[in-house]
């Protein structure tokens, strides 16, 4: 029996609450990093976190839909749950990845603007 349809939506039901979650909560506490960052300027704040956040989803969610062609077909329950942990694995890892760069490139960027 192939199980690729179940894992499908089973993976993507995962992924996309977690890159929402996550984006909610970063969207949120970010709005105070980069007003730390840009002070005086609230507006500018609010109009880069949000452009943030936007290519986050973007990026994260068209990059989980894009791995499904990757799959190899799921015989039984117990690659379902292996491929769906590996798949997931590597998704949180690459938003725990992207968010620190994201941090790292908006400091280094924001602190030539300022000098």
């Amino acid at each position: 029996m192939n199980l690729n349809i179940l894992g499908y939506f089973i993976y993507l039901s995962i992924t996309i609450f977690i890159i929402l979650k996550v984006g909610k909560i970063c969207y949120k506490n970010g709005n105070i990093y980069v007003a730390e960052l840009i002070p005086n300027h609230a507006d500018l704040c609010q109009k880069i976190n949000q452009v943030l956040l936007l290519g986050y989803y973007l990026l994260n969610i068209g990059y989980c839909a894009m791995t499904l062609i990757s799959w190899q077909k799921i015989i039984s329950s117990a690659q379902l749950i292996e491929t769906i942990g590996t798949k997931t694995a590597i998704i949180v890892f690459i938003i725990s990845v992207l968010h620190y760069l994201n941090i790292i490139i908006l400091t280094k960027y924001i602190h030539k603007l300022i000098k």
